[in-house]
């Protein structure tokens, strides 16, 4: 039972991170005209910010059934 609230915990936790992660004055920061293999860094930014977000809810997830 404790896992499962704990489990619970971290997904709240990585709702909040990915709400601070794709607020605006976050996003504001990665808003310039810089590209990276003719990417602009904001593509990037949520492209890998997304991606971190998914791990860490499977990370959440899975610990739930260990």
């Amino acid at each position: 039972m404790q896992r499962r609230i704990l489990a619970g915990d971290r997904l709240v936790a990585t709702f909040l991170i990915g709400c601070v992660l794709f607020n605006y004055p976050v996003l504001s920061l990665f808003d310039q005209p810089v590209e990276i293999f003719d990417i602009p860094l904001v593509y990037l930014y949520v492209f890998f910010a997304w991606a971190a977000v998914i791990v860490l809810m499977a990370g959440a997830i899975e610990s739930r059934y260990r």
